[in-house]
């Protein structure tokens, strides 16, 4: 019988909060029993394992950053709807580093078809569309976009910037003005 209180739910958020704590790697069913006090086998009615745990943390990390992208993203267009978007994924890694690091990991086809990544690429795409470009350049320009966001946010966050003027917000402003720029004059093939 699952302990009184215990849920699939309030687990993986727990894990959730572990991960922002601890870094997304140290998350473990045993860490996380640890948390609530209880023996591992009663949260394997909840959970198949540690890799099922961390599964489940990224997808919702992946529906956090998705619903925040989606509320900031509401009525805007062109480098407004760039900058809120790239905003979104700085802010919750800053809030989140652990979420974060989750939302990074490699998720089957079959999970990440049914995840919030879809929903990421969709609004990807569809701030790409307001720069007029059209496959395959979209394709080219959404992986652009994603490894810009992730490098610098995970530079970041090691601290690669806090050693030096100006400040990285400051950069961050100048990256974003310049890839609008880009995207406004993509090359096409």
């Amino acid at each position: 019988m699952a302990r009184a209180g215990l849920t699939t739910e309030r687990l993986v958020r727990a894990g959730a909060e572990l991960a922002d704590e601890v870094g997304f790697e140290q998350v473990t069913v045993s860490a996380l029993a640890r948390r609530f006090d209880v023996k591992v086998a009663s949260l394997y009615s909840h959970l198949k394992n540690s890799q099922d745990l961390k599964t489940r943390i990224a997808l919702l990390a992946l529906e956090e950053m998705a619903d925040r992208a989606t509320d900031a993203l509401a009525g805007r267009a062109g480098r407004d709807a760039l900058t809120a978007f790239a905003d979104v994924y700085r802010d919750y890694a800053r809030e989140h580093p652990g979420r974060y690091a989750a939302a990074q990991s490699r998720l089957d086809p079959e999970t990440a078809a049914a995840s919030a990544g879809v929903k990421h690429a969709q609004m990807t795409r569809a701030i790409l569309r307001g720069y007029h470009l059209t496959e395959p350049e979209q394709t080219h320009a959404v992986r652009m976009l994603g490894s810009v966001f992730h490098g610098y946010v995970s530079l970041e966050a090691a601290g690669g910037f806090s050693h030096s003027a100006p400040d990285s917000q400051e950069s961050w402003s100048r990256i974003l003005d310049a890839l609008d720029a880009l995207l406004r004059n993509w090359p096409t093939s």
